[in-house]
């Protein structure tokens, strides 16, 4: 037992007790409980404990917060109440709807496969760009052959992979869900196996010859080496039957009848019914972007370049990568993500056209690692952080993509693996052969929608922002505190920040925090600090506490453009101020009549120089009201 035994008890006790926890799993400053019964907490009790920061209701869990050595607290809690551990909790809600529920399940089984997939391809490509250099000879040679085995085992064992990845999503026991997938890639139970040792007994309607039968029932095999999809729904099936075979069969008895219960049915079902019947699904769905692609491969590259940035932006872009995946089992290559090559590129140039127009020295600083990271294929920070806030530029980003897509879709790229991204995915299109004709057309794609981008962004964009003098504060010994709580700047309704309708507060890019829907036009300071910037508009102001702690106080949505009309400032750049000062006033009936939304971020920039943002869970709050605390 570690030193937070007693802290475990009491937070034992005052959740309603071990016999009242369904289950623990912890992040990195918090305890997350999933109780029986939530009225059961006592939140005064636990809020007010040493060693607990507050109490949070959030997500379907009863969230304690702890700090930084909640894991050691997490173990005493699983020992104290004698319960398993699992893994860290995610931070996303379960999402709703059957198409956002689908995408959830192909970006969770494979998004823990995604690094080593990338490095499998990046070898494959290399050992391509080696025959292409080196001569037919070199396919021959041991070298090859190893990193060949390196770069194939991936995409071979796929199902293997896709198995373990499945089982997980799907609640089923993670080695169960490898057997499944290692069965759908054994040598002998292939379509291309069957059809060499023996002459065709039958054929089905649409799903084709069948080579052997299982007690009696025609078996349609299928090359499932490499495949995705079959083993996804034959786990999904399994997850089912586990879930049975536990309601049914005895507890003593479940090590291993579960497993053979549910092997037993799954397989057989798998290789007679889903196999055949996914097969046939996911080859008419190829045959139909084949078929678009053969009518147009411009039209076809135009249309997933414009669009590539803004599926990604929503998820939506994993619905893409299961086809792209069967175009390369099926015909040795895809066509499909090839439209996609050039977005990366076009974004990067746009950052680079807005470096030579930004007048703010602190976002010019910003987009010099933007710029890199996008050349490399991250273009996170560039969207976020630049492009899609300004609305004009990420369009012309999605023009520039759209363009270098329908080059590369006209030079007949195709690609051979799914490698790296960015600049070092050129060598996913040269063939294993060692033609290296893709990797030329995919140099003139990147130069197409760079140059486009650019252009576009340079002659047709406009920092509206006035130059921006950046204030450097000086915090004399600064108070070392393990915790600050920022008081509200304002009264109103608080929303969760994933609720403001923009992409930048909304998907965190611009740090952690809340917004409020004003209920007056007044905007207080939050704690004692100093003015870092005030905005020409008026329609934003940062702040840094005297510990350091930095808040962007952003009064609505695209106010910017309001150029300072119905805001008036009460303070200047570089002034001293207290908490509940008055530092900017605004006219919420005039601004909400020009149509602007008036719902207001207020945001920890600085988040990453923090363990833990902790908002408040009150409906509303009055100014100077607690709002965030921050722990350091």
């Amino acid at each position: 037992m570690g030193k937070y035994e007693q802290l475990a008890k009491d937070i034992i006790k005052n959740v309603g007790g071990k016999e009242n926890i369904n289950g623990l799993t912890h992040c990195i400053t918090r305890l997350r409980f999933k109780l029986k019964d939530e009225s059961k907490a006592n939140d005064d009790i636990l809020k007010n404990m040493d060693g607990v920061v507050t109490v949070m209701h959030s997500a379907g869990q009863y969230q304690v917060v702890i700090g930084n050595h909640v894991p050691n607290v997490y173990a005493d809690v699983c020992e104290v109440a004698g319960i398993g551990g699992d893994a860290p909790a995610s931070e996303e809600d379960a999402p709703k709807g059957v198409f956002n529920k689908l995408i959830d399940i192909i970006s969770g089984c494979f998004q823990p496969i995604l690094g080593p997939m990338c490095a499998a391809g990046i070898v494959k490509g290399l050992n391509a760009l080696l025959v292409f250099l080196m001569g037919a000879s070199y396919s021959t040679s041991g070298t090859y052959m190893v990193l060949n085995a390196i770069g194939d085992a991936v995409f071979y064992f796929m199902p293997v992979l896709l198995g373990y990845t499945a089982a997980k999503k799907f609640k089923l026991n993670p080695i169960t869900g490898m057997v499944i997938g290692a069965a759908l890639c054994y040598p002998t139970i292939q379509k291309d196996a069957l059809a060499a040792a023996g002459e065709a007994l039958g054929s089905l309607p649409l799903l084709g010859d069948y080579f052997t039968t299982f007690i009696g029932i025609p078996f349609v095999a299928g090359n499932y080496t490499s495949s995705v999809v079959p083993v996804l729904v034959v786990v999904a099936f399994a997850g089912y039957l586990q879930k049975l075979g536990k309601k049914f069969i005895p507890e003593i008895l479940q090590g291993f009848f579960v497993p053979l219960f549910v092997l037993l049915i799954s397989l057989p079902v798998g290789f007679l019914i889903i196999g055949p019947i996914v097969s046939l699904a996911t080859n008419l769905l190829s045959s139909g972007f084949s078929n678009l692609y053969a009518f147009s491969p411009v039209l076809t590259g135009a249309v997933v370049g414009f669009f590539w940035q803004a599926l990604v932006i929503f998820g939506l872009h994993w619905a893409l990568i299961p086809i792209a995946m069967i175009n390369m089992t099926t015909a040795g290559f895809d066509t499909i993500l090839v439209g996609s090559f050039g977005c990366s590129f076009a974004q990067t140039a746009v950052i680079a056209a807005m470096f030579f127009k930004l007048r703010d020295a602190k976002k010019k600083a910003l987009a010099i690692p933007a710029i890199v990271s996008g050349v490399c294929g991250v273009t996170e920070p560039a969207i976020y952080g630049f492009s899609l806030p300004e609305k004009t530029p990420f369009i012309f980003s999605m023009i520039g993509g759209s363009a270098g897509g329908a080059l590369f879709a006209l030079l007949n790229g195709k690609g051979y693996t799914m490698g790296g991204l960015g600049i070092f995915g050129v060598v996913n299109y040269i063939s294993p052969t060692g033609d290296a004709s893709g990797m030329y057309a995919s140099f003139a794609c990147i130069a197409v929608s760079m140059i486009i981008g650019f252009v576009l962004t340079f002659f047709f964009w406009k920092d509206k922002s006035e130059d921006m003098k950046p204030v450097t504060v000086e915090t004399k010994n600064p108070v070392k505190v393990s915790k600050e709580v920022i008081v509200s700047p304002i009264e109103g309704k608080v929303k969760p920040l994933s609720e403001v309708k923009d992409a930048a507060f909304a998907g965190g890019a611009l740090g952690k925090g809340i917004a409020i829907e004003p209920a007056n036009g007044k905007v207080v300071a939050p704690f004692d600090g100093t003015i870092m910037t005030l905005f020409p508009t008026k329609h934003a102001i940062g702040l840094v506490s005297d510990n350091g702690c930095e808040v962007l106080i952003h009064i609505g949505l695209d106010t910017v453009q309001l150029e300072g009309k119905h805001f008036e400032a009460h303070v200047k750049q570089g002034d001293k101020v207290t908490k509940g000062q008055l530092l900017v006033s605004f006219d919420k009936a005039a601004i909400e009549k020009e149509g602007y939304c008036v719902d207001t971020p207020i945001i920890i920039t600085n988040t990453n120089d923090y363990l833990d943002i902790v908002e408040t869970q009150e409906a509303s709050v009055k100014a100077n009201d607690p709002l965030i605390t921050v722990l350091l």
